[in-house]
């Protein structure tokens, strides 16, 4: 029954829109600026770079908290916290993307998906977070770098995370929703007319 509450309360704390009420605060609908995402990437080009570095840590602390702290609050045995940690940070990560306070229309799950491996696979984090950062250096498409972080997050999973097949599966899970969600920028990556990251216009990825 715990394992059930700690599931719900996951969700609902990742449905919080936290890139949507930093934007209202800011007097800005960011459902109706930019790309239209809520995420931290729509925020930091629409309302600031530190509102969108806030956004970026408050929707990576609602992966974290399910995934590492829960478990804890839970008095969850050790056998079975990681996989617990795994259910409650996909959960939170299922509430981002599809939040019940939105009419299940949210955010792409970058940044709440790496809170949740960082508080239970904190190598594919490490992974995912250099091709990002390189992707976006070299080609400045935040939509491409989150992909492909996607990817070398999967890859760690079966590599590093070998030992464990709850978690080489979960990381893969992640990361195909992840690339899913981004099913319109890869369009748009195809056909060459998706924005790079600094210019006036942009697709949120995160």
């Amino acid at each position: 029954m715990g394992i059930v509450v700690f599931t719900g309360l996951a969700y609902l704390l990742g449905s919080v829109p936290f890139g949507l009420l930093i934007a209202r605060s800011r007097g800005v609908d960011i459902r109706r600026a930019g790309s239209g995402n809520i995420g931290a990437t729509n925020v930091f080009r629409c309302v600031g770079k530190g509102w969108g570095v806030c956004a970026f840590v408050l929707d990576a602390l609602k992966g974290f908290v399910p995934a590492f702290v829960f478990p804890i609050i839970g008095k969850l045995d050790e056998s079975i916290a990681v996989e617990a940690g795994l259910l409650f940070g996909a959960a939170a990560i299922i509430g981002h993307s599809f939040p019940v306070f939105l009419r299940f229309k949210g955010g792409k799950g970058v940044a709440t998906s790496a809170g949740m491996l960082l508080g239970v696979a904190p190598v594919a984090v490490a992974a995912g977070f250099a091709c990002w950062l390189i992707c976006v250096l070299i080609t400045r498409y935040v939509s491409l770098a989150s992909i492909l972080a996607a990817l070398a997050v999967a890859v760690s999973g079966w590599v590093v995370y070998h030992d464990s097949l709850a978690v080489s599966v979960a990381l893969t899970a992640i990361a195909l929703l992840i690339i899913w969600r981004h099913r319109a920028n890869i369009g748009r990556l195809l056909k060459g007319t998706e924005h790079r990251f600094g210019k006036k216009k942009e697709a949120g990825a995160l």
